[in-house]
């Protein structure tokens, strides 16, 4: 296993996909990437900011893994969202971030729960959600995970600092939507995830409409 102070991205990647020739479980994930952190510097090629949003860089992928580097400016959020029910782990290479997790409870289109693929087709108009609690995540913290049994959350960047926070997060099976949830106004919608930039190369603009609720909307793309 590489030694945390000396894992390149390239090691990263390759201890990770020695996963992919059994069962990718949660906890051996989990036990891997907390070995293995990435540090912020390891990660600068694939940090790219900007004022408006945060962005999503993939730093890799294949059909059983996702690995991608999020930049957060101070008091960037996302929309409380849903993780299709898949596997997900989570650690800070910089600064720090608050993750809200929520219980679905109720809403008022449930023919539209347990699609195959996803978790749900979205369009209710009384969403009924239980607060958990919140997490604090920071570069000495455990590894967050989500999985079937907490997969709804939030995450925020409450860090002031001028440097901005870099969360690393893999996902098993990759995710390429989400339903995210509007709760002040009581909808939900599915939204099509993008990439900021691709293996260390800016791939697009994007821009945040009035009613995404932080989940970002394609203005170009080349990828």
């Amino acid at each position: 296993m590489a030694h945390p102070l000396r894992t390149t991205v390239e090691d990263f990647i390759q201890g990770l996909k020695q996963f992919e020739h059994g069962p990718i479980t949660k906890e051996e994930v989990r036990r891997y990437v907390d070995a293995t952190r990435l540090s912020a510097e390891t990660l600068k090629p694939y940090t790219f900011w900007r004022d408006e949003l945060y962005t999503r860089n993939l730093v890799y992928r294949d059909n059983l893994f996702e690995v991608m580097a999020i930049c957060w400016s101070p008091a960037q959020k996302t929309a409380v969202h849903t993780h299709n029910g898949q596997l997900g782990w989570m650690f800070i290479a910089q600064g720090e971030v608050e993750v809200h997790n929520y219980k679905y409870l109720s809403c008022n289109a449930p023919e539209n729960q347990n699609v195959v693929g996803m978790d749900c087709l979205a369009g209710a108009s009384e969403i009924h959600l239980d607060r958990l609690e919140t997490v604090g995540c920071s570069i000495e913290g455990p590894i967050y995970c989500v999985d079937k049994a907490q997969s709804i959350h939030q995450i925020e960047n409450r860090d002031r600092g001028k440097t901005g926070c870099v969360s690393l997060h893999i996902y098993s099976l990759p995710i390429d939507s989400c339903v995210a949830f509007d709760l002040k106004n009581q909808r939900c919608f599915r939204r099509t995830f993008t990439y900021y930039s691709s293996y260390g190369k800016v791939e697009m603009e994007v821009e945040q409409p009035a009613d995404a609720g932080g989940i970002t909307q394609i203005k170009s793309l080349t990828y």
